[in-house]
C-alpha cells in the first residue's frame, strides 16, 4: 500500500516517514494547560494524524504536487503537562530549535499558549521579527488571562511586546468573539490589520481577492508564520474546539486563503486548538488535515517553481 500502510503508520501524519533528514517537518505540541473554557487540545496532534491518513495519494488539486516525499513527522514533543507554564515552555522551544534549525515545521497544537514559544524560536531562528498571519475567532491580545499572566489568550499581545513578531506586519483573520475595545483592537492600533469574520461574510473565491492583495502586500518579502486556530471556522465546520464561536468562517474561505497566499516567504505553520472529545465526524480534524496539507503542498510547490 505505499505511502498509505495504515498499519505501520497510522501514527504520522499522511503516513509519512519518520523524520530524518526530510526538509519538511510535523511535530505534535500536546498542551492544553492554559485554555479557558474546554480542555482536550492536548489531544488534538493525534486526531489530526488520523484524519490524515484519508488525503488520499497526497497530490494537491491545485498545486499538483504531493508533500509526503519530502516530510518527515517527529512525533509529539515530550513535555512536563503538569508542570507551571514557564516549564513547559521551556521545554517546548528546546526541542523546537532543534527541529526549525534543521527543517520548515509545521507544528500541531494544543491549545494556542504553544504558539508563543515556537515564536521565540522561530525569532531567533530568522534573526529579526518576523510577520505573522493569525487565523482565529479570538484576538489574543488581553493582557492577563482572567488573573493569569498568560495563557492561550494573551500570546499576540505577549509576542507584539516580545518583539517577536513586528506589529506593522502582523494580520489577523476571523476574529469576531466579544472582548473590549483595548484587546479586540490592539492589532491595528499597533500598524497591523484585522479582517473580522463579519468583513468576510459572503465572500469567497474572487471576493478574497483584495484581501490576499492586502496581505501580500503588507507582508512583502519579510520572512511570515502562520498560526491557524481552528476555531477561526464557524463551529459547523469545526465543532471540536474548546471554545467555539458561531458566526466564523467556512473551510472553503481559509483553503482560498492558504492557496492564494502560497507565494508568501512562509518559515513556519501551526494548527491548533483541536479538541476532539467535542468533534462530530472527524469535521474538525479532517479541516485541519487538510489545512495543514495544503500549506505543506504550497511550500512544495514553491521550492519546484509551482504557484497557485
Amino acid at each position: 500500500m505505499g505511502h498509505f500502510a495504515f498499519a505501520n503508520n497510522t501514527n504520522r501524519f499522511m503516513g509519512a516517514a519518520p523524520l530524518s533528514d526530510q526538509a519538511f517537518a510535523v511535530c505534535g505540541v500536546p498542551y492544553d494547560g492554559v485554555v479557558t473554557n474546554r480542555p482536550g487540545a492536548r489531544f488534538g496532534p493525534q486526531a489530526i494524524r488520523a484524519s490524515s491518513l484519508m488525503l488520499c495519494d497526497a497530490i494537491h488539486p491545485v498545486f499538483d504536487v504531493s508533500p509526503i516525499d519530502h516530510l518527515g513527522d517527529a512525533l509529539d514533543m515530550a513535555l512536563p503537562n503538569a508542570s507551571p507554564l514557564p516549564v513547559v515552555r521551556e521545554a517546548i522551544e528546546r526541542q523546537a530549535a532543534v527541529l526549525m534549525d534543521r527543517h520548515h515545521c509545521v507544528f500541531l497544537g494544543g491549545d494556542h499558549s504553544v504558539t508563543l514559544s515556537l515564536l521565540r524560536v522561530a525569532r531567533a531562528r530568522w534573526g529579526q521579527a518576523l510577520g505573522l498571519v493569525h487565523f482565529d475567532a479570538h484576538c489574543d491580545t488581553w493582557k492577563d488571562h482572567f488573573g493569569e499572566p498568560s495563557g492561550h489568550g494573551t500570546w499576540t499581545y505577549e509576542a507584539i511586546q516580545e518583539g517577536l513578531v513586528s506589529p506593522a506586519h502582523t494580520v489577523q483573520i476571523g476574529i469576531r468573539s466579544s472582548g473590549d475595545r483595548a484587546a479586540r483592537e490592539y492589532v491595528a492600533d499597533q500598524g497591523g490589520e484585522i479582517f473580522t469574520a463579519r468583513a468576510l461574510r459572503g465572500r469567497d473565491g474572487v471576493g478574497l481577492a483584495s484581501v490576499v492583495a492586502a496581505i501580500r502586500r503588507r507582508m512583502g518579502e519579510r520572512p511570515c508564520y502562520l498560526s491557524l486556530d481552528i476555531d477561526c471556522l464557524d463551529p459547523a465546520f469545526a465543532p471540536g474546539t474548546g471554545t467555539p464561536e458561531p458566526g466564523g468562517m467556512t473551510s472553503s474561505q481559509v483553503l482560498t486563503l492558504l492557496e492564494e497566499l502560497q507565494p508568501m516567504n512562509w518559515v513556519g505553520m501551526d494548527c491548533v486548538e483541536v479538541a476532539p472529545a467535542y468533534d462530530h465526524a472527524e469535521l474538525t480534524s479532517n479541516a485541519a488535515a487538510t489545512f495543514v496539507w495544503t500549506y505543506l503542498s504550497g511550500e512544495v510547490a514553491k521550492r519546484q517553481g509551482v504557484g497557485a
